[in-house]
């Protein structure tokens, strides 16, 4: 099925390039040069995944993100920053965007990061066969992997889609270590060396988000000289109705 993309630039040549060679993957594109037409598009039509970049007439992308997120749109966010805004990376992510890329970034970059994320839409639109398995208690802690629904004590915690995709991969297999380019490969798709600290900053905020004591996790722990791992000591069990 074709995939559907809104680009947000508004840099002609960048938007133009971006736009050939999604259309070489089969992509129907949208182009958009100002961040408050692009709120406004995105909030009545649904995208396979948006290309966003920060700086933008308008309303910047980090409000759009933002905005996006608390109308509870769910689409992929890939957010373009120059190379002097690492704060922008942080800010970015923190928003609930899913991945970013770098000004100047390779055609072969670009299109590895989107057809990553578009291979995840395929897989979490997927029907689940057995949704009552699909549900595991942790004490405190509940995970509804059909519902992509997370409990803590009886109140729901808000996730960005990564942030769930870290924790419903690791609760599934409680007790294994992961390395942070396993995670890299796994959750966001992809294998490029030096982006392991982008794994480390969505578990930091997993942690502070499920976490009562940060210095002593419960439930994502850290296997020394590997990665992290779920705690296997916790009890749990599946089939639970939330």
């Amino acid at each position: 099925m074709e995939k559907s993309v809104l680009i947000v630039e508004d840099d002609n040549d960048i938007s133009g390039l971006i736009d050939i060679h999604l259309k070489d993957m089969g992509c129907q594109t949208m182009i958009v040069d100002r961040g408050d037409d692009a709120l406004d598009i995105a909030l009545k039509t649904k995208f396979d995944i948006i290309i966003l970049d920060v700086m933008l007439p308008g309303k910047d992308g980090l409000e759009v993100c933002r905005s996006l997120r608390a109308a509870e749109i769910k689409t992929p966010i890939l957010m373009l920053t120059a190379r002097s805004e690492e704060i922008d990376k942080v800010l970015g992510l923190e928003m609930g965007a899913d991945d970013y890329l770098t000004k100047p970034f390779s055609v072969r970059e670009l299109t590895a990061r989107v057809k990553a994320i578009l291979r995840r839409v395929d897989i979490l639109s997927a029907p689940v066969k057995d949704p009552n398995s699909e549900t595991l208690y942790f004490e405190e802690l509940i995970v509804d992997k059909n519902k992509r629904k997370v409990l803590l004590n009886d109140e729901r915690v808000d996730l960005t889609p990564k942030e769930f995709d870290l924790l419903s991969l690791m609760a599934s297999n409680p007790g294994t270590s992961y390395t942070r380019e396993r995670l890299l490969s796994i959750i966001w798709g992809y294998e490029f060396a030096g982006y392991e600290h982008t794994v480390n900053s969505h578990i930091n905020r997993l942690r502070a988000k499920i976490e009562t004591d940060l210095s002593n996790p419960k439930y994502i722990l850290t296997t020394w000289g590997v990665g992290y791992r779920f705690n296997d000591e916790l009890k749990s069990e599946e089939n639970v109705n939330i």
